[in-house]
């Protein structure tokens, strides 16, 4: 309901939004004006009356703001002088005359207008009663603990406002000169009653009082803080005087003495003992309780227990390292002669530089345990460091002393950890290395694996160089594609591929087993495994090219024997092939066995993966159609590349494998993988597709016992491929008694075990036409349809 007080008139008037202020009535104020639509609807205010609606925008970081982007009630202000700046705004002086409302905004392009409700206030007809009278009392009051409280608030306001006897012009005027919140300085604007409006102001001085009154509690507690600091300081300093007077020893001088009778001891280099002796110097001058003190203590601790002077004494026994790689590893032949040419050479040379190793193969093959046997047959120390997910340089670095709680990186920590300075130190996983914005780990380890560069590494922390020249570095990766190259250049890579089964067998008799046992509290009467049972494990029960789940199945197994000693009372657990799945469940895994009889187009190839070697069985089926080739099995790119090749092959040379000509025009060829849900990839299934194909299309079986691995070129020359032994060993495990193989991998049949080598027949090929001579049951006539 409308007051007594307000008459409204409806006029038409431009509209400028405002930017993060607002204007009242009786309120005088400047503010420059910019944009185009508010400079045009000055221009239009100037030719009429000189009067303008400012409306505040509700989100100040608007440009162009819409008609929804302001308030809908503002101040009608009078625009009593204009000044043009360099640029084209303008600077406005206004004063605020009454409040106004938009009814309906006009439609104009160059500027905003509207018909607007004009307020006119008379004081005169306002009624001031006893609440009137108290709420002006209460403002008033406000207003002077306001001013108390806030020191950039002029004390004159109060006298200012006391004399003011309107109350509507009172709170206006008070709320002009208050620093608020845009959404309370446009509450107040919007309450037309004069006695809700005093209670809106009096509710937004109260909650800026207690706001005040918070600040000045925590200033007043930081003042405090600062004076007693000061105090203890004045004290502590005359009680050094006192202490220096009667002679008595002062708590850091002891400690500085401490630190230079180590050092004396230590043998370093004459730079490292300058820095830790500046150092001391700037203990002793530091007061005991700067934050800097205690980096300074870190710092020292540090450069006196690293092991400067401390080594292991080496004793290189070849024929003692032997015996220890055997003890403690199964087969691996290849691997162990390597690393006894590699210490026999440190033995002559009586020096520690020299390649760095690093052992690639797949995960459970005893890569890491190969680096402790080093370290125990060379009688050193052994550190590891994960470099799996590490992705800051300062791992390997350290920290700049400048940051809080900066410590050494991880090599100097290990150093230190291992107490010597020649250390057998492995880097695990260094192929799962990563980097982001913090730096590249990987960058930072080419300077620690570069025996010409490590001679004098320098952590960031420490600032000073140390010898790494005497530490032996040894790295593993699962695989080299991910290291990056400079780093892969500082190695000498030595390869272990996955154990034979029958590797797997003798590894679980001989150390598995005997371990898992004793771990669990078994002595040799109380758990009978057999051969076979153990044969059935690493078949059915396990796909690795490594030994980690075979012992867990072990482990299981050893487990469920202990329960059944102790809740039964028996002496003895007999398992073999027949009752394991009491223990294991079911069979987790199934390899394939060749088919009972030679079928047209299906061919046997051979696959590497992580985990050993596979076999594929490639089907090819051909229909009537219009010369599409479909291929299945979630085939990658280069497997899909390699199909297409074949086909192609196949088409050139149609006449002389016996194939009709216009296949490719009447024929649909789909080429499908089995187990369709695992990716597929590579080049190495290019000859077996090519067989596939060319068997479907000529209507000719396959040989059975034949399986195959070699990559196909568009003139039938077989490429050689990788994994050629983990490839053979699966092929042996299927039941395969002839293997197709690329003449240049001939090189890679020395790797074979000889017992696989002596039961299967190895044919190595250069192109296509001696592939299929060995793959196909028989070929038809060539001279048949001529």
């Amino acid at each position: 309901m409308l007051k007594a007080y307000y008459t409204i008139e409806k006029v038409t008037l431009p509209i400028i939004p405002l930017r993060g202020i607002s204007i009242y009535p009786y309120m005088v104020m400047h503010f420059d004006v910019g944009r185009e639509k508010s400079i045009n609807a000055l221009e239009k205010a100037m030719m009429d009356d000189s009067h303008i609606l400012l409306c505040t925008q509700k989100d100040p970081r608007i440009d162009e703001p819409g008609v929804e982007d302001f308030y809908t009630v503002g101040t009608i202000s009078k625009v009593r002088q204009m000044l043009k700046l360099p640029g084209g705004s303008i600077r406005v002086l206004v004063e605020g005359v009454s409040r106004g409302r938009i009814v309906e905004v006009l439609d104009n392009e160059s500027f905003f207008e509207a018909e607007i409700e004009n307020f006119l206030y008379d004081p005169e007809k306002v009624v001031i009663d006893k609440a009137m009278e108290a709420a002006m009392r209460l403002v008033i009051s406000d207003l002077e603990e306001y001013i108390e409280l806030n020191t950039k608030v002029s004390p004159e306001l109060s006298t200012t406002v006391t004399d003011i006897e309107d109350p509507g012009r009172l709170a206006d005027v008070i709320a002009s000169y208050l620093v608020l919140k845009p959404e309370d300085e446009q509450r107040i604007l919007e309450t037309f009653d004069i006695y809700e409006r005093l209670e809106v102001l009096h509710g937004i001085l109260q909650e800026e009082i207690e706001l005040l009154k918070i600040e000045d509690k925590i200033n007043q507690r930081v003042k405090k803080q600062i004076s007693r600091l000061q105090k203890e300081y004045y004290l502590r300093e005359q009680m050094k005087a006192i202490q220096r007077e009667l002679g008595e020893d002062d708590e850091i001088l002891t400690e500085v003495e401490e630190y230079r009778k180590k050092l004396d001891k230590i043998k370093m280099p004459k730079e490292v003992k300058d820095k830790a002796l500046k150092e001391l110097d700037r203990l002793t001058k530091t007061s005991p309780h700067s934050a800097e003190i205690g980096v300074i203590r870190t710092y020292l601790d540090w450069i006196v227990d690293l092991p400067w002077d401390k080594e292991s004494k080496s004793k290189i026994d070849i024929n003692k390292a032997r015996e220890i790689l055997d003890e403690e590893h199964y087969g691996l032949e290849d691997v162990k002669e390597r690393i006894l040419e590699f210490i026999a050479v440190r033995k002559l040379t009586n020096s520690m530089k020299g390649p760095i190793l690093c052992l690639v193969g797949p995960p459970g093959v005893g890569k890491t345990s190969i680096a402790r046997s080093i370290a125990r047959a060379l009688n050193r120390e052994f550190v590891r460091m994960a470099l799996g997910g590490v992705r800051d340089e300062a791992e390997i670095r350290g920290h700049r002393r400048t940051y809080v709680g900066s410590m050494p990186g991880r090599i100097m920590s290990l150093i230190r950890k291992a107490g010597s300075k020649n250390p057998v130190f492995l880097f695990d996983e260094i192929d799962k290395i990563s980097s982001d914005y913090r730096g590249d780990p990987a960058s930072g380890l080419l300077e620690v694996l570069d025996p010409e560069q490590n001679s004098n590494f320098v952590d960031h922390f420490l600032d000073v160089p140390f010898d790494l020249s005497k530490v032996m570095f040894i790295t593993t990766a699962n695989t080299t594609t991910t290291i990056p190259r400079p780093l892969l250049d500082r190695m000498e890579v030595i390869r272990i591929s996955g154990y034979t089964d029958e590797e797997k067998l003798q590894i679980a008799m001989k150390h598995l087993l005997p371990k898992q046992m004793k771990e669990h509290g078994l002595e040799e009467k109380n758990l009978k495994l057999s051969k076979a049972a153990l044969k059935n494990i690493i078949n059915y029960y396990t796909r690795e090219a490594g030994v980690r789940n075979l012992e867990r199945n072990i482990a299981n197994i050893c487990r469920k024997a202990a329960k059944t000693i102790v809740e039964k009372n028996v002496k003895t657990v007999r398992i073999n092939a027949l009752n394991l799945s009491n223990y294991l469940g079911a069979p987790k895994y199934r390899f394939d066995l060749v088919d009972q009889k030679d079928r047209i187009g299906v061919a046997n190839g051979l696959a590497w993966t992580a985990v050993g070697g596979e076999t594929l069985s490639i089907e090819v089926n051909v229909m009537k159609g219009s010369g599409k080739t479909q291929l299945t099995g979630k085939l990658g790119d280069v497997m899909k590349e390699s199909a297409m090749a074949g086909i192609s092959y196949i088409r050139a040379n149609s006449d002389r494998l016996n194939i009709e000509e216009d296949f490719h025009k009447e024929m649909d060829i789909h080429i499908h993988v089995p187990e369709g849900a695992i990716p597929k990839d590579g080049p190495s299934a290019g000859i077996t597709i090519a067989t596939a194909v060319v068997s479907a299309l000529s209507n000719t079986p396959i040989n059975r016992k034949v399986a195959m691995t070699g990559e196909i070129t568009l003139r039938g020359r077989v490429l050689p491929v990788g994994g050629i032994k983990e490839k053979v060993l699966a092929a042996n495990r299927m039941g395969i008694e002839k293997v197709i193989l690329p003449y240049e991998n001939k090189k890679d049949l020395d790797e074979i075990p000889d017992k696989i080598r002596r039961k299967m027949e190895f044919v190595l090929v250069k192109d296509m036409d001696k592939v299929l001579e060995h793959a196909l049951v028989k070929r038809a006539d060539e001279d048949e349809d001529s």
